[in-house]
């Protein structure tokens, strides 16, 4: 599975911002797509992630201000970022885990200025 990421760009605290990722095949064919995000001096962790049956989970950090959905015509998922802080700043990785086995996009780098 191919993954796209793009969205991604500088903006102020309290700014929005829309990640997509796009996958090579039907989302509605693998067990689930998430968002990951990274920064130098943290390991990778889960942002939000959504099932092939809508079923959402998120990191207790951006509950309440991060929403993921997915379009499975278009084959895409978003992630729609608001209220953006600077500890939001990192890498954003697009992740799908088809039949048990790990996808990753390049990364889009999200940056919130104070």
């Amino acid at each position: 599975v191919q993954l796209q990421a793009s969205g991604g760009g500088l903006v102020q605290a309290g700014g929005s911002l829309n990640l997509t990722c796009k996958a090579s095949k039907s989302i509605a064919e693998v067990n689930r797509v998430g968002w990951y995000r990274q920064t130098p001096e943290s390991e990778r962790e889960l942002v939000a992630d959504i099932t092939s049956v809508f079923s959402t989970r998120y990191a207790e950090s951006v509950k309440g201000r991060f929403t993921i959905s997915s379009n499975n015509d278009r084959n895409t998922v978003d992630l729609q970022m608001t209220n953006l802080k600077p500890e939001d700043t990192a890498i954003y990785y697009c992740n799908v885990i088809d039949a048990f086995v790990n996808y990753w996009g390049q990364g889009t780098q999200v940056t919130v200025s104070s």
